[in-house]
């Protein structure tokens, strides 16, 4: 967990001095240039006890999302809906400035953003996560974990959310008399998505918008925006920040570069997640295929049961003649 860092690493001037010169030049200190992304790394199913979960690694960056699901009753505004729960842990291995405590305002604004990002867009079919309207729903919780901070958080915690949405699988819900309960050793059917989503972060800097800033970009930049895209190429959503300003030109070329930017992520969740999503739903189909055509487990035997009765211990009454003392017999 993290609370607001005490302090903020200070950048020198020489190296500010030199990224500006760059950036005057169309270069950046990493050798890329400003609309370059840096490189992408996305293992699905990273951690086997979670319903879905995956670990990105963007350039040094890396953060490990992880998703678990239970049954809960609805909001009372949205009873035909499930509920979905986006949070953010910023461990303190991952940077300096991260320190223990509860989250600070920049873990909530990293969950929220995501979380509408997500919402907004109904990327997840909450709709179709209804076991009893108005009672029992599912509840999907995306817990996001940064382990190592060198920039640009939005778009790698985006970028796993929706790997590791694409790869849940729900577990199956066991009908009680009081209500369900969830049974996680046998699953039933994928998490259903109507879209990806992705986010593309911009930074100015000297009057530059810099694509997938890092750690030392972020320090020196004048302000941030951060433009979340579906996959049909519609705005999910918009976040600012930082105390500098755009003006409406620059905010009508950051989006067309962020449009144009969100293929290259969703064109590695095309890649690498979505045929894993495919053979996960290949063995959820087998596994339904095999219980249909499995012979019908006999019941339990109870040859006799009817028949047999259960001994009782036989009761002996027991006349007790009590004598009168001093009383002859008649």
């Amino acid at each position: 967990m993290s609370i607001t860092p005490s302090f903020q690493p200070v950048m020198p001037k020489l190296k500010r001095y030199t990224m500006e010169t760059l950036l005057a030049r169309g270069v950046r200190l990493d050798g890329r240039r400003l609309d370059e992304i840096r490189n992408i790394e996305i293992v699905p199913g990273y951690v086997e006890k979670a319903e879905g979960s995956a670990l990105v690694r963007l350039g040094h960056t890396v953060v490990l999302v992880g998703v678990k699901t239970d049954i809960v009753a609805p909001f009372p505004d949205t009873p035909n809906e499930g509920v979905l729960v986006v949070h953010a842990e910023f461990v303190p291995l991952a940077s300096p400035t991260f320190e223990p405590g509860p989250p600070d305002e920049n873990a909530i604004e990293l969950a929220r953003v995501i979380d509408r990002s997500l919402r907004e867009i109904r990327a997840v079919a909450l709709d179709k996560l209804v076991l009893e309207p108005g009672k029992h729903v599912w509840r999907v919780f995306v817990d996001i974990y940064v382990l190592n901070h060198d920039g640009n958080l939005f778009d790698a915690s985006m970028l796993g959310s929706m790997a590791a949405l694409l790869v849940t699988r729900l577990p199956t819900p066991v009908k009680m008399e009081d209500g369900y309960r969830v049974d996680r050793t046998r699953y039933t059917m994928m998490l259903p998505i109507n879209h990806k989503v992705v986010s593309v972060t911009l930074a100015k800097i000297s009057g530059k918008l810099l694509v997938d800033p890092t750690y030392e970009e972020e320090q020196v930049a004048d302000t941030r925006l951060v433009v979340a895209v579906s996959d049909d190429g519609l705005i999910a959503g918009m976040q600012k920040t930082g105390m500098g300003s755009l003006d409406y030109k620059e905010v009508l070329t950051a989006v067309s570069i962020a449009l144009n930017k969100a293929k290259t992520y969703l064109s590695k969740l095309e890649e690498v997640v979505v045929p894993y999503r495919a053979r996960l739903e290949e063995e959820l189909s087998k596994q339904e295929k095999a219980e249909e055509t499995a012979p019908p487990q006999p019941a339990p035997r109870r040859e006799h049961l009817e028949a047999e009765t259960i001994e009782q211990p036989e009761v002996v009454e027991e006349t007790v003649v009590e004598e009168e003392e001093g009383k002859e017999p008649e």
